[in-house]
């Protein structure tokens, strides 16, 4: 049985109706993240591994794509601003967070060292979890999560 699905603007009269047969499936290929400091944001992403042009520090927005071809955007908060999106800081806890697989349990310690050794946030320390990761969490810039993992043995 095909599912329905209504597509049109929110307070239009105009509403398409269209079933699940007709319409392919979308694909999610990007995230989005809102930074207040893309230069420091962007330093700590290239140190987890991602690569940024180097005038992107300045750039209201900048993206990459990642191993596997997923993209990760970074927009400036004064950047979703000037097209007429509002937008503010969420409060609490983070929303979001990222998950690089690493080769090896000893790139996971690797990559904890040296971002923490940088001043980054340690959240997690490396340890090896029982579902069979060795597995750390550190603190990007804006207090989101990213955690770098691998398969034990």
């Amino acid at each position: 049985m095909a599912e329905m699905l209504m597509t049109g603007r929110p307070g239009s009269d105009s509403v398409e109706v269209m079933t699940s047969s007709d319409s392919p499936t979308p694909k999610l290929n990007a995230i989005s993240i809102v930074v207040d400091d893309m230069a420091a944001s962007l330093a700590f992403y290239r140190a987890c591994g991602l690569d940024f042009p180097d005038d992107a520090d300045t750039a209201p927005h900048a993206e990459t794509t990642a191993a596997g071809g997923f993209r990760i955007l970074f927009d400036t908060a004064d950047s979703l601003a000037s097209f007429g999106r509002s937008w503010s800081a969420p409060s609490g806890s983070q929303r979001i967070s990222l998950a690089f697989e690493c080769a090896t349990t000893g790139e996971v310690d690797a990559r904890y060292a040296a971002l923490t050794t940088a001043g980054h946030v340690g959240e997690l320390e490396p340890f090896d979890a029982f579902w069979g990761q060795r597995y750390a969490t550190v603190k990007d810039p804006d207090g989101n999560g990213v955690d770098f993992y691998a398969a034990l043995g």
